[in-house]
């Protein structure tokens, strides 16, 4: 699996163990509910296994061979939210303005990105401008 940001890691892993134990309550093996699903059982395997994420359509039909509603895959039948679910929003503290220059700068190319960074050192003040301008403001 590629790198997967850790929210979609943690859903794979609960999917996958969840797939499995309604597999098993059926009685399938993974070839069986492979095929009922329409994926190559290599496939179904690594969804399992916690390798990767189905597709909605997909999703959709591993619940209708497994007769598992999607809430307890998706780990939403419990009054607490799933493990997997991240509750922290990144840059919630941050200011509007800081959030924006983010979402601008994800959108960068690597070197567009090297320039930015070599402009923003170029508008911090070095360590030795902010050390003799603090020793200024004591006297």
């Amino acid at each position: 699996m590629a790198q997967v940001h850790k929210t979609q890691a943690k859903l794979a892993l609960h999917l996958g163990a969840m797939a499995r134990e309604a597999r098993a309550r059926a009685g399938l093996t993974q070839e069986e509910a492979a095929e009922r699903i329409g994926v190559a059982t290599e496939v179904y395997g690594r969804l399992e296994r916690g390798n990767m994420l189905p597709s909605l359509p997909t999703l959709m039909r591993l619940c209708r061979a497994l007769a598992v509603d999607a809430n307890p895959l998706l780990g939403f039948s419990s009054s607490t939210p799933p493990e997997w679910l991240s509750l922290e929003i990144p840059g919630e503290d941050e200011p509007p303005a800081v959030r924006r220059l983010l979402r601008t700068v994800r959108k960068l190319k690597p070197r567009q990105l090297a320039a930015l960074s070599h402009v923003a050192r170029v508008l911090l003040p070095s360590s030795g401008a902010r050390a003799s301008h603090k020793t200024k403001r004591a006297s």
